[in-house]
């Protein structure tokens, strides 16, 4: 039977923890839910990054002055949220989740915005590049919108967009599947399926709305699902035919054993089942744990690092090390460690670290464990000066842990460690005596040591500059949106800081006066295919053609061989006839002589030119011979 591991010295607490486990669960599910979403902004995952891309969470206390300070690099399963920018240098890409099931991956020399993330409410700036959105869930009146230079664009089904500039400044919003609105300065319109609506000019005055042509659009599906599936997909949208008959075939919510034990509003989750599995643990209900070697402890492999306005997040460097780290508990069962996630049907709240702190009373050391089941957590986000604003009237300094008494749950690492990778040679083992004796704290920043280490150190990863002129120009772009904007608390004039405007009603109300074009490109995508077939067709004619040609030749070199015999029979009759002693010229005369009209015509001389008239008449005077 499945149940805690139980160590003689600490055989009364465990008691005690094991008694109030169950009804924890509960406990701290409905204590947690309890934080404001319009105080605390929820939270979304980089979930991969190739080549070089830049972070910024655009602290107030910023230089302004200098639009390129705050960049710093990007590390997968780093959170971020409202306020913080995203932008992918040359030959770099990133993916992104916003949820378990709505995605976005950026393209090179692009830059992403995150102007609001909460309930219901997605917003997004994109000022230079391009991007895939793929969103699988909208609830019923939930806004997932893409504000641009020219215009909003409002996702207003689930499907799969591309959005980008091209080469002449003007917008592209392609809807590969489901349904857009765009509002702009001048107007708004929709975008169905298959089609493709062209922003140009500040005011997007011009518009234009043509048909998808059906072999880029299967390469624009394609190139995004063996980008973002690489571990499953088999090529099959490549067909853009195929990709509209079974759009879902890759879809995780359909076939994912973890969305069925952890809501699909956890970035993260669509990772689980590839990297561990799930059980039903006694006490505790459905856990995943994942595959990973004996003596694993969580919050073991990564970083701290300090998140405005979170304060210290865990990065985990473990490839599914987002969900689990963020949202839910921990728990150790027969000595092996079980993540416990919330109810399926629930909107868990999101957490830089559900972790508790443990200062050493040395200052030289910091120690943290992960929370179990029934353990509280303090929401609480941070201003400018790093003070907390708590959510909750949790106690910040609660009694005991579940897992503080598992041994090795408690990391220990020098305080001059923090911000950076931890080094497993670092980690130091503290006897459970000298644990017993302290109290740990959710709050971080309120042990000494770690706020000084926080306040004051450069965090690790290393700054980014980016190419001269563009942090000014993400910077200094106006985007619209399309409504109202969500202020944070903890982002004050978030609007005006970000370049970030609000289209007028009039244009809201307005149809945009649209170039239809779809007929003209369905015709070139006709033309397109036709072109693509005439090859085969010129190919196959090509070879009748040529297989005539061979025919033909053969032909002509038998009746040129059959010739060149009967001259060759008449040639030797002749010589037999002639008299001995007479000079009739040299052999090479005679062959001269004796050769078909064909075959004259047929051997040209050296050098492979034709002879001309006045070499004709000398090689007929000296054909004569001489007596």
């Amino acid at each position: 039977m499945n149940r805690i591991k139980v160590w003689p010295h600490i055989t009364i607490m465990a008691g005690v923890v094991a008694l109030i486990a169950a009804v924890g669960v509960a406990f701290w599910m409905k204590q947690e839910q309890t934080a404001s979403a319009e105080e605390l902004p929820y939270a979304a995952r980089i979930q991969r990054v190739d080549g070089e891309v830049a972070f910024s969470d655009s602290l107030p206390n910023t230089n302004a002055a200098d639009a390129n300070a705050e960049w710093i690099a990007a590390t997968p399963n780093q959170p971020f949220s409202v306020g913080d920018r995203i932008y992918t240098r040359d030959n770099s890409h990133a993916s992104l989740a916003f949820s378990g099931r709505n995605f976005a991956r950026l393209d090179s020399n692009t830059s992403l915005d995150v102007v609001s993330l909460g309930d219901r409410r997605t917003q997004l700036a994109l000022r230079d590049g391009s991007a895939m959105f793929e969103v699988g869930q909208l609830e019923r009146n939930e806004l997932f919108e893409v504000a641009t230079p020219y215009g909003a664009v409002n996702f207003d089904q689930p499907g799969l967009y591309n959005l980008g500039f091209d080469n002449n400044g003007g917008v592209l919003v392609s809807v590969l599947s489901g349904l857009a609105r765009v509002v702009g300065q001048s107007g708004s319109g929709e975008i169905s399926k298959g089609e493709m609506l062209t922003l140009v000019g500040q005011a997007a005055a011009e518009v234009a709305l043509s048909r998808l042509n059906n072999e880029d659009a299967g390469n624009q599906v394609d190139d995004y699902y063996r980008y973002q599936y690489p571990n499953s997909y088999d090529g099959r949208y490549n067909n853009y035919d195929a990709y509209l008959s079974d759009p879902y075939y890759y879809d995780p919510y359909r076939s994912g054993a973890s969305y069925k034990y952890a809501s699909s509003t956890i970035p993260g989750i669509n990772d689980l089942d590839y990297y561990g599995d799930w059980q039903n643990v006694a006490g505790y209900g459905n856990a995943w744990r994942p595959r990973v070697d004996s003596g694993w402890v969580p919050y073991q492999q990564g970083q701290w690092t300090n998140d405005y306005p979170y304060g210290p997040t865990w990065v985990s460097s473990e490839p599914w090390g987002y969900a689990p780290y963020h949202y839910g508990r921990w728990a150790n069962v027969n000595n092996q460690w079980y993540w416990i996630p919330e109810g399926v049907n629930t909107t868990p709240a999101y957490a830089p670290a559900l972790v508790g702190f443990v200062n050493l009373n040395d200052g030289n050391q910091v120690g943290w464990l992960p929370l179990g089941p029934g353990d509280i957590y303090a929401p609480r986000y941070y201003d400018a000066n790093w003070q907390p604003r708590y959510l909750t009237s949790a106690n910040i300094v609660p009694g005991k842990f579940i897992n503080f008494g598992i041994p090795g749950a408690v990391t220990v690492v020098p305080v001059d460690a923090w911000g950076r990778p931890i080094d497993p040679r670092s980690i130091r083992r503290i006897d459970s005596r000298v644990l017993a004796s302290l109290r740990p704290t959710l709050d971080p920043l309120t042990l000494t040591p770690l706020r000084n280490a926080v306040i004051h150190s450069a965090w690790g990863r290393g700054k980014i500059d980016l190419p001269p002129g563009i942090a000014k120009k993400l910077r200094d772009t106006p985007v619209y949106v399309s409504g109202d904007i969500r202020e944070s608390t903890s982002r004050k004039d978030l609007a005006k800081s970000m370049r970030v405007e609000r289209v007028s009603n009039n244009a809201r109300n307005q149809k945009f006066k649209v170039k239809d074009e779809r007929q003209e490109s369905q015709q070139v995508d006709h033309a397109r295919k036709q072109e693509v077939e005439r090859p085969d067709v010129e190919a196959k004619r090509g070879d009748k053609k040529a297989q005539q040609q061979v025919r033909q030749l053969e032909q002509q070199q038998k009746k040129g061989s059959d010739a060149q015999g009967r001259n060759q029979k008449n040639d030797e009759r002749k010589a037999q006839q002639e008299p001995h002693g007479e000079q009739v010229g040299s052999p090479a005369k005679q062959q001269s002589k004796g050769a078909s009209k064909q075959e004259r015509k047929q051997s040209p001389p050296a050098g492979g030119q034709a002879p001309n008239q006045s070499e004709k008449a000398k090689a007929k005077s000296k054909g004569k011979g001489k007596p």
